[in-house]
């Protein structure tokens, strides 16, 4: 799929990666991206951004937006929380997990996937992350939100085949965003990702290993679990 000429959307697009996708996508040439948010009061308006309130939660709100922006042929579904919820802790931690990371961007996904096919097929790029197949104890909620979000994506990019649509699935491990601030770690800069998926979506690759730590976990999943988790001893 060619970047250049196109209409894009992007969810979570004040900051973090989202900024970044907005960013790459008009150094790319798009002809017009809309920037969703909850809240919008960040993102500059421009002859090529269109600023929208999203809230991918919201059912409602995710169809409004569909219904404005049908000439929409690359969906990037980027918005997400880290809650830091546990396996046994709070179960409404684990709920607004699997709502935003797992529910949200397939709320959105249907909804488009109609645009999309009317716009020449086109292509969604998913945000996910090495969190997909790699479990943290102190953020088991995104791990297991992440980890559905990434079966989804697999059901989606079959069934969406069949209309020319190109389903990406962006795997990542510490990027450098306000929600890894507290974590000292080496980080990829959210621009490079950002530029590193688009390049997929020209290229027609359905997946992106964005770091090293992402692609040794990714190979390591066929191997001895207790390589992944030594604490089992």
């Amino acid at each position: 799929m060619e970047i250049t000429g196109t209409t894009a959307l992007v969810t979570g697009a004040n900051r973090g990666i989202g900024k970044a996708f907005v960013e790459e996508l008009l150094e790319r040439g798009a002809a017009k991206v809309y920037a969703t948010a909850r809240d919008v009061a960040g993102i500059t308006a421009g002859p090529r951004i269109v600023p929208l309130r999203l809230d991918i939660t919201d059912q409602e709100s995710v169809t409004a937006v569909a219904r404005a922006a049908t000439d929409v042929a690359l969906l990037v579904n980027n918005a997400g929380i880290g809650t830091r919820a546990t396996i046994f802790g709070p179960e409404d931690g684990l709920r607004r997990e699997l709502d935003t990371n797992f529910f949200g961007p397939v709320r959105v996904t249907r909804e488009f996937a109609p645009i999309l096919a009317a716009n020449g097929g086109g292509a969604v790029v998913t945000m996910l992350s090495v969190m997909s197949w790699l479990a943290n104890p102190m953020a088991a909620g995104y791990s297991v939100a992440k980890a559905a979000a990434w079966a989804a994506t697999n059901a989606q990019r079959l069934e969406l085949a069949g209309q020319g649509t190109l389903v990406t699935a962006v795997h990542v491990g510490a990027v450098d965003t306000a929600m890894m601030a507290d974590f000292d770690v080496p980080k990829t800069h959210p621009n490079a990702l950002a530029a590193q998926a688009l390049e997929a979506v020209e290229a027609g690759e359905p997946e992106v290993l964005g770091d090293a730590p992402t692609r040794q976990v990714k190979a390591a999943l066929a191997g001895d679990l207790r390589k992944l988790y030594p604490e089992l001893g």
